[in-house]
């Protein structure tokens, strides 16, 4: 089972089933602000709607195509990060990421971010990691743009969100620029 330790307080697991509560109840928490940004936040209302979730990204892990790990914070879920399927051919992937409300603000993403593009070029050996974030999610774009990531441009209404479309900022690390 795959764990890393970020910092004293800040650690990334594999979910497994048993974490669907644990999950359902970080997301409800913070609904509203995910809802937001996230295109999947009203697809499952309960605990139950998480676990075949949970078993995809269990799959996932299993097939060597990234992963999606959950980000613990003194031990308690706070959030998610992991990589989107992995280009073996071209050495690259994106990364996923997002924070529960009351966990945001203390740096517990920069470092798990940080983290999982270490394992990227380091464990994974890839060349390439993508971040796209919503053009108007300044908190989320301040993460690679803190990293040394590189903004390489816009893509317009690239992603659906509920009742419109929304532009992307893309922004690119290779294993070359550290």
């Amino acid at each position: 089972m795959f764990t890393l330790k970020v910092s004293e307080t800040v650690s990334l697991k594999l979910l497994d089933l048993e974490d669907a509560e644990a999950l359902f109840s970080v997301v409800n928490e913070s609904r509203v602000h995910l809802r937001e940004w996230l295109p999947w936040v009203d697809g499952a209302l309960s605990p139950e709607g998480y676990r075949p979730v949970i078993g995809t990204w269990l799959k996932q892990f299993a097939d060597h195509n990234g992963f999606q790990a959950g980000i613990l914070v003194n031990g308690e879920l706070a959030g998610m990060i992991g990589f989107h399927p992995i280009n073996w051919m071209n050495r690259s992937t994106s990364v996923g990421y997002w924070l529960g409300d009351r966990f945001q603000g203390g740096g517990v993403m920069t470092a798990s971010v940080s983290a999982l593009l270490d394992y990227a070029f380091t464990s994974y050996k890839l060349h390439r990691v993508e971040i796209r974030c919503g053009v108007d999610n300044l908190k989320s774009r301040a993460i690679p743009e803190r990293l040394g990531f590189q903004l390489e441009g816009i893509q317009r209404d690239a992603e659906f969100l509920y009742d419109h479309f929304h532009d992307l900022a893309v922004y690119s690390k290779l294993s070359t620029d550290q």
